[in-house]
């Protein structure tokens, strides 16, 4: 089989299915996008075809890539992903837009709140190297993971912390707190396509609301004077985070859309 033979075997011309499946051959030959389109009557060997079309089926079982690959890029990093982590989305990059804009202290005392693959926690370093960023996360291997992705990014500054949201803090104060936290409903129709990644980091119960209510309620006490909060949430969650935020005595309140439209990222400020 060669390169162009395998291509046929997933999609349409110009599908996303297609788009794929030469993301995969580009991982396992190691090469880039426009050196695929230039071997297309390279023959794979039997190790290679043998890889690839598991690679397809794990695929076709409803397995992210970047399992597949053991790898995803975000902001301009490319971070190590398991099974123990979610794989970072496009959207999320949208909370880092949102932080970088803010008017923060040079060297801003910031947490990321249950990091996953530390995604926000080191695009956040990557851009303000200056920053005392800590991020947390409740499962030791994820936490593992993040740190592999800080020393393979030249990140080691980040530093990381292992416990249930604030639980995992000494006693200090932050400029910034910002999280990417479990926001589906455990009954929301949507689980079905997330089923190969970890449940832990994606349901919250009080239909997807419980998690992002500790971190507001809880956020206020261990905030600078006018430090701010900012979440990724349920594309239908804007007004009721907006609402809790109220409740809590934040201002400036506000929420950004997502590439989609979508209400995706709320801030706040608390004045204390």
């Amino acid at each position: 089989m060669n390169i162009a033979q395998a291509l046929e075997l997933k999609g349409e011309i110009d599908s996303y299915e297609r788009q794929e499946a030469a993301w995969l051959l580009e991982h396992l030959l190691g090469i880039q996008a426009i050196e695929l389109k230039l071997r297309l009557e390279q023959d794979l060997t039997e190790i290679q075809e043998q890889a690839y079309l598991d690679g397809l089926a794990r695929i076709e079982q409803g397995e992210p890539l970047a399992y597949v690959t053991g790898s995803q890029p975000f902001w301009t990093l490319d971070l190590k992903v398991t099974h123990d982590t979610l794989v970072p989305r496009p959207d999320t990059e949208i909370l880092v837009e949102t932080v970088l804009k803010l008017q923060l202290d040079q060297k801003a005392n910031v947490v990321d709140l249950g990091t996953g693959t530390g995604a926000i926690a080191l695009a956040l370093a990557s851009e303000r190297p200056e920053w005392q960023i800590t991020a947390t996360d409740i499962f030791q291997p994820t936490l593992d993971v993040a740190q592999e992705n800080a020393v393979r990014n030249g990140l080691i500054r980040v530093q990381f912390c292992c416990g249930a949201w604030f639980e995992a803090l000494s006693d200090q104060k932050f400029d910034l707190i910002v999280s990417n936290p479990p926001y589906i409903d455990p009954d929301d129709v949507h689980m079905q396509m997330l089923k190969s990644e970890p449940e832990r980091a994606l349901i919250s119960d009080n239909h997807g609301m419980a998690d992002i209510e500790i971190i507001i309620q809880q956020g206020r006490n261990w905030l600078k004077a006018n430090g701010w909060i900012v979440l990724e949430h349920g594309y239908d969650q804007g007004k009721i985070v907006r609402d809790t935020f109220e409740q809590q005595g934040f201002q400036q309140i506000k929420t950004i859309k997502d590439y989609g439209g979508n209400d995706r990222v709320t801030l706040a400020q608390f004045y204390a």
